[in-house]
């Protein structure tokens, strides 16, 4: 983590990636989280002298940015499922279950967010393994494993060794949103890159892929603000 001195001083996350050719500056609209991805041999001073050439870039936005609420789940609330608002219920039964418009979770109160989470974890996983499984069959490659993780810079990756990773919060979002975040990563086991030909196997796998990203560009950032801590 880097510091930018000034009034007042801001935290710097800083994230090396394998990807990365220059530095990038991202502000998360959600709590105003910065992240500086950085070349993974760039030095630190070269670092802090590019957050200093765009420090009054950087405190502009933050100042202007309106900070969403975070939402914590539990009995009464509401949450995405697969793109569908649910209620999440109070019930006697045993372990979480989907029953029309309701979420039914037993146990304490205190309790309720982490069982959700811990059910959405196992929706994800289910979903993005058969996904991604049915794309890796139209590209005719086989990926390593699955990991599940809760990032808030990218909605998945996919590693030179194989290894698919996905933000567990895509089981939020609407299922068609999933579909084109495993077809996007399951074509970099083709192409390890964002090139014309990259983009020609995602739109032969998954057709209408924009909406879908365009989706996520607009509203994959609201799926961050629930907070499943008692």
């Amino acid at each position: 983590m880097l510091l930018l001195p000034g009034p007042p001083p801001v935290e710097i996350n800083l994230r090396r990636s394998a990807r990365a050719k220059r530095f990038s500056l991202r502000v998360s609209r959600l709590d105003g989280k910065v992240t500086l991805t950085l070349p993974p041999r760039a030095k630190d001073r070269d670092a802090l002298n590019f957050l200093k050439d765009q420090e009054g870039w950087l405190r502009n936005v933050l100042a202007s940015m309106p900070m969403a609420r975070m939402a914590t789940v539990g009995h009464g609330s509401e949450l995405p499922v697969l793109g569908r608002m649910m209620r999440i219920t109070a019930y006697e039964g045993r372990g979480v279950r989907a029953e029309g418009d309701m979420l039914l979770v037993p146990g304490r109160a205190d309790q309720a967010g982490a069982k959700v989470a811990a059910w959405l974890k196992a929706l994800a996983r289910d979903r993005l393994a058969y996904s991604s499984t049915h794309y890796a069959g139209l590209v005719g490659r086989g990926y390593a494993r699955l990991v599940l993780r809760d990032t808030r810079s990218r909605w998945g990756s996919c590693s030179h060794d194989g290894t698919l990773m996905y933000s567990w919060r895509l089981a939020m979002a609407p299922q068609p949103v999933l579909d084109y975040v495993a077809a996007h990563e399951v074509a970099h086991l083709v192409e390890m890159n964002h090139s014309a030909d990259f983009w020609a196997v995602v739109s032969r796998i998954r057709p209408g892929w924009k909406a879908e990203r365009d989706w996520l560009k607009r509203e994959g950032q609201a799926l961050h603000r629930y907070s499943f801590q008692a």
